[in-house]
């Protein structure tokens, strides 16, 4: 991608999440991520109707009257984004999978700075790509959005247990950590588990019609992005079909229950789609849910 046209998508990004921020999550982002708990703020005289479990007895001896202590929500937050850029990610028939992960990440992210928190990434394929430590501010949003637009990585499979296990030695204090991959993967339970117990972990799943609906178009030669394996595909075969569709479900429905059992809030994307109502729901959601609390 040219700098002009790198300039132009990462304008554009940010345009449309923006509006999506301020016009339909305004407001849901700080009841659904709540910070890291109350914290002491100052004493007032007490009034009435006011919790004597809050008065400061050693402050009210001192002033011959009730004071009473204010607490304050410790509002500040760490968001961190954990972006798969494994080749899969490259994929897309309508528009690719890693432009989608672009948008998501950076919904999270102006959210983020427009409630004065922070945002940090991780990127990773099978190994750790990049790391860009949390800070404030548009200028860095900004950076993260290119970062993952124009970064060329090295490694071509995915490891989510390699980007979880990463979050956890790099984040001491609960943060909300937004994972958005394809989740081609096995075995990143233990890992998934490890990580939800200590942060608010945000799976959003990516996925593309391309990889869903097995296409009627004779043999074709197929080839893994992640492996570079290369095979010969009857695309005609009803068995086929229903083969490969039976075995996308399957997938799907395992890696869906694996969240549910660990009662992870997940998200499911479509790159074949320009259509952020599954995002907007999910917020709405757990906004509710919060008011519930």
């Amino acid at each position: 991608m040219q700098h002009g046209e790198l300039f132009a998508e990462i304008r554009k990004i940010e345009i449309v999440t923006r509006n999506l921020v301020n016009d339909q999550l305004a407001g849901q982002y700080h009841s659904v991520f709540k910070g890291r708990g109350m914290a002491f703020d100052e004493v007032r005289q007490y009034q009435q109707g006011d919790d004597v479990r809050l008065i400061d007895w050693n402050v009210s001896a001192r002033m011959n009257e009730p004071y009473v202590k204010v607490f304050v929500e410790e509002r500040e937050m760490t968001v961190m984004l954990l972006v798969d850029v494994s080749a899969s990610l490259s994929f897309g028939t309508v528009s690719t999978k890693s432009r989608l992960s672009a948008k998501l990440a950076a919904v999270f992210a102006f959210s983020a700075i427009q409630n004065n928190d922070r945002v940090g990434l991780i990127m990773f394929s099978d190994k750790i790509e990049l790391f860009v430590p949390p800070k404030k501010g548009k200028k860095h949003v900004l950076r993260v959005v290119q970062e993952i637009l124009r970064f060329r990585p090295e490694g071509k499979g995915t490891d989510i247990s390699c980007g979880l296990n990463y979050l956890n030695r790099v984040t001491k204090h609960k943060s909300v950590g937004v994972v958005i991959s394809d989740f081609q993967d096995e075995n990143y339970e233990r890992s998934l588990r490890l990580a939800n117990s200590r942060h608010d972990l945000i799976p959003i799943c990516i996925s593309d019609p391309g990889e869903e609906l097995l296409p009627g178009m004779g043999v074709l030669y197929m080839e893994d992005t992640e492996s570079g394996e290369v095979f010969a595909v009857d695309t005609d075969s009803a068995h086929v079909r229903e083969a490969f569709d039976r075995e996308m479900k399957k997938r799907r429905a395992e890696r869906e229950h694996l969240f549910r059992k660990n009662r992870i809030d997940f998200i499911n994307m479509s790159s074949g789609k320009d259509d952020m109502t599954p995002l907007v729901n999910f917020f709405k959601r757990r906004s509710k849910r919060a008011m519930r609390l």
